[in-house]
Order: structure tokens, then sequence, then C-alpha cells
């Protein structure tokens, strides 16, 4: 028979609290890098999906930066 209590539970509350702690851990430091290199913050929430955030840190890694064209004009 199955137990049902609340750690055999895969809809347990916390299950889904860490999920978001892990979420947002990852998330701020992306959206920051994001903003920095001069793209949208909102770019850094495709690290959540799976294969789109190998593709996504590939294309910020080498990538020409926005935010570095800005600086190159006023040198």
């Amino acid at each position: 028979m199955m137990n049902e209590s609340m750690f055999g539970s895969t809809m347990w509350a916390g299950h889904w609290l860490w999920m978001l702690v892990i979420a947002t851990l990852v998330v701020i430091p992306v959206y920051r890098i994001c903003k920095r290199a001069g793209y949208s913050g909102w770019l850094g929430l495709l690290i959540l999906v799976p294969m789109v955030n190998l593709i996504l840190l590939y294309f910020i890694a080498f990538s020409d930066w926005p935010a570095s064209k800005k600086g190159a004009q006023y040198e």
C-alpha cells in the first residue's frame, strides 16, 4: 500500500518552495549578466528552459555585447 505522508508526495509544499529558491538563485545572476551585457534582463528567464539555457549561455558568451559597443562610442 502507498503511504500518504508529506515526504512521499511530490506535491509537498516544501518541494515547490525549494524549487522557487533554486530558480531565484539561478535567475538573478543571469538577469544581471544580461543587463550588464546590454540585453534585456527578461532574457535571463530563458535559463529556466532546458536546452534553451545552453543556447543562451553560448549566445551571451560569443556575441558582441551592445554595452561594449556603447562604451566604444565614447572612447
